[in-house]
């Protein structure tokens, strides 16, 4: 079993609960990866819905998880012949730490049209981009492969470009092949598009994100685009569109979280 899933897995203990361990080994500066924490409430909410295509999942992060013990608690809101709606509270030492509404359509729903106004982003090739590297505390990249475009690399180096937007590759580091859960937590594993024109940040929590996944990919690496166009009173968004290499889109997003820039010592 890939550690992915071994960590995105909650053991059933009851009809509406779960129980299991937020793991260390997707952490950026120590704190579990958004979109990892939202792999573990998806792949628990499709185990109790018999609905599983196309989800739709909003958390909202309302305080910080730790790596440690966690319990999840799913409630069915509705189910109608489309779309089964379920809503899961993730809690840690007794405080909710995430709530998060999960829509999931049948596999039979009408697909008439199929059309995108935009492609898959133009990327440079994988020897051409630059890594993340893996650095203490950034447990993520130990087991993640992230390239980014050399266009939307420079603030590796301080030098900084004046659109908020990021764009490269993305794999696991150990090959296995993708499904909801890893859709879901590639969506938020790069580093803020806001790096790109105002240079690593002191805080970019997230505070809401969604993601829609509209097909599982069978290539091992993602192509992604991540754009900011607004920073205000201390928050931004970040939309973000995943595509696997055939050029079929596999997700989009969009997160909400805070700001505040990295002030140096003169």
């Amino acid at each position: 079993m890939h550690q992915f899933e071994k960590d995105v897995t909650f053991i059933q203990q009851g009809p509406s609960l779960f129980l299991g361990e937020v793991s260390d080994n997707w952490s950026v500066n120590g704190t579990p990866n958004g979109g990892y924490l939202m792999a573990i409430i998806a792949d628990t909410m499709s185990r109790i819905s018999d609905k599983k295509s196309t989800p739709i999942i909003t958390a909202n992060y309302l305080a910080r998880s730790v790596p440690g013990p966690a319990e999840l608690h799913l409630e069915v809101v509705s189910q109608s012949s489309q779309f089964n709606r379920i809503q899961a509270k993730l809690v840690q030492e007794g405080k909710e730490r995430i709530r998060a509404l999960g829509t999931f359509a049948d596999e039979k729903i009408e697909c008439s049209l199929e059309r995108s106004e935009t492609a898959s982003p133009d990327l440079a090739q994988r020897e051409q981009c630059i890594a993340i590297p893996a650095i203490p505390k950034y447990s993520i990249y130990q087991n993640m492969n992230v390239l980014l475009d050399p266009s939307s690399a420079g603030w590796m180096q301080q030098k900084l470009v004046n659109i908020s937007e990021h764009k490269g590759w993305i794999s696991f580091k150990e090959d296995r092949p993708h499904d909801m859960a890893s859709v879901l937590f590639m969506a938020d594993a790069f580093p803020p598009p806001v790096f790109a024109s105002q240079g690593v940040a002191a805080w970019v929590p997230t505070i809401e994100l969604s993601v829609n996944v509209r097909s599982i990919p069978s290539t091992k690496w993602l192509k992604c685009i991540f754009r900011t166009r607004h920073i205000t009173c201390g928050l931004l968004e970040e939309d973000g569109e995943l595509w696997d290499e055939h050029g079929t889109l596999v997700a989009v997003s969009r997160q909400i979280a805070q700001f505040r820039k990295l002030q140096l010592n003169k």
